[in-house]
């Protein structure tokens, strides 16, 4: 099972995760043409796309699902309620392609469990993406939270104990503090319904890191209110500071790039 963030930020995400040549999407707030040109850098045919996950209706999300689901004919899955948001966004879709989803289902042979999350949308939801139970196997778990402003009691139920995570370590609260933006935005960054500051992050990783914990990668980061530096060293600060820094010597920490993929990380046996 591996996994990679195409595209992270403020200006769009996208996150693949699959096996094999099989290949899902959580979300597509690129352009189609960006994504696919991003896919091409790691070798990743579009064939092997077999469906787009949506997480929220906010146009960093979902620019090129749209777009994306038609030139490829894959389905995008969504709940009832952003398919009632974000149906007009898309554009002409066949029926097929629009997948209403409850908590949990299927696709590209993974299971995806949707879990609410915190933010000012219709609907606001963290993934894991999990390999189904098989003979002879692991199980492995990939544990996706990119739009939050606090770590929710559903978080913490479904993250504890994945292997990898994708997870926002929005902004460094005093470089917000500090910055350009208006007060009114400032106080909605910080608020319930925002996005997650780089130690409210951390303080929610030490909660969910087990033994079977590998990779960790910071996403969704600020332009203006955080760098990848600060992102990288507050949580790795706070990790190394924990008493979780023996349990978990060898998990290795990094930033998702903002326009392009990082490399595809694959999960250990």
């Amino acid at each position: 099972m591996h996994f990679t963030t195409l595209a992270s930020g403020s200006s769009g995400n996208a996150i693949l995760v699959g096996e094999e040549n099989r290949h899902l999407l959580v979300d597509c707030g690129i352009s189609g043409k960006s994504l696919l040109h991003n896919l091409s850098q790691l070798n990743i045919s579009d064939l092997e796309i077999e469906g787009i996950v949506v997480t929220h209706e906010h146009v960093d999300h979902i620019r090129g699902v749209g777009v994306l689901a038609r030139k490829l004919k894959i389905p995008i899955y969504a709940t009832r309620g952003l398919w009632k948001v974000m149906s007009p966004l898309l554009g002409k879709l066949e029926e097929n392609q629009r997948v209403e989803v409850q908590e949990s289902f299927s696709c590209a042979g993974l299971d995806v469990l949707l879990y609410p999350t915190s933010h000012d949308s219709r609907e606001s939801f963290g993934v894991k993406v999990s390999r189904p139970k098989r003979e002879n196997k692991m199980n492995l778990a990939v544990g996706i939270a990119t739009d939050s402003g606090m770590i929710t009691e559903e978080m913490h139920r479904h993250l504890k104990g994945c292997d990898a995570f994708v997870v926002e370590a929005n902004y460094d609260d005093e470089m917000l503090k500090n910055g350009s933006y208006p007060a009114y935005l400032k106080k909605r960054i910080r608020g319930q319904y925002g996005h997650l500051e780089n130690k409210q992050l951390a303080e929610g990783l030490l909660e969910w890191m087990t033994e079977n914990t590998q990779r960790i990668v910071l996403a969704h980061l600020s332009k203006e209110n955080n760098t990848p530096e600060i992102a990288l060293s507050t949580v790795i600060r706070i990790l190394r500071d924990s008493n979780r820094s023996r349990e978990n010597r060898d998990v290795q920490v990094q930033v998702a790039p903002r326009h392009s993929p990082h490399e595809l990380i694959t999960l250990k046996e």
